[in-house]
């Protein structure tokens, strides 16, 4: 098996495990080719992915997907950023590594891994479109975000912490009756 870790940063010959941002275990991160447009984007860039899965509705795959395969949604304040990143795509061998999230098709080795090769990736628009992706701009990702934990898609919200603030929702009547229909 084949995994692949996407980075900023060029010239990585040796992947040694490191302390993840939730202080967690010392690892090297991998995903596999699946889920790997997850993060053809700049690492920062707040995201939602969604996909349909074997337990995923008719109506929600009406409603978020029609016939694309997968989204993946960032906000418009990250498209210059988007346009002008350059990623690096790491191949590496999957013998050391374990799944520690099917769903997010995320891997961990506790081994040093070294890359069996590398791709460059100069237009990450065109990568996300190559592999089948509808790319959403929007200008917030929150509604988005809510309305997709609440369907029966499988999704990864991807660095949220660093996405434009949540809007701060009016406190009138229309407002408590759902998605602000006159009440009566």
């Amino acid at each position: 098996m084949q995994l692949f870790h996407v980075s900023e940063e060029p010239g990585i010959e040796v992947f040694e495990p490191r302390t993840g941002a939730d202080g967690g275990e010392v690892v090297v991160w991998a995903v596999r080719e699946d889920r790997l447009s997850n993060y053809l984007v700049p690492r920062d860039c707040p995201r939602v992915t969604y996909y349909a899965t074997d337990r995923t509705t008719d109506a929600d795959i009406a409603r978020f997907l029609g016939s694309s395969r997968c989204v993946l949604a960032f906000e418009s304040a990250w498209l210059s950023r988007v346009r002008q990143a350059r990623l690096f795509c790491y191949r590496l061998p999957g013998e050391t590594f374990a799944c520690t999230d099917d769903n997010a098709g995320y891997y961990q080795s506790r081994d040093a891994v070294t890359p069996i090769g590398v791709d460059v990736i100069d237009d990450c628009l065109d990568a996300l479109t190559r592999r089948g992706v509808e790319v959403r701009v929007l200008p917030s990702l929150w509604c988005l975000r809510d309305e997709v934990v609440e369907s029966t898609l499988g999704f990864s919200m991807i660095r949220m912490r660093n996405a434009q603030p949540r809007p701060v929702e009016p406190v009138g009547p229309s407002q408590r009756a759902g998605r602000g229909a006159p009440i009566g």
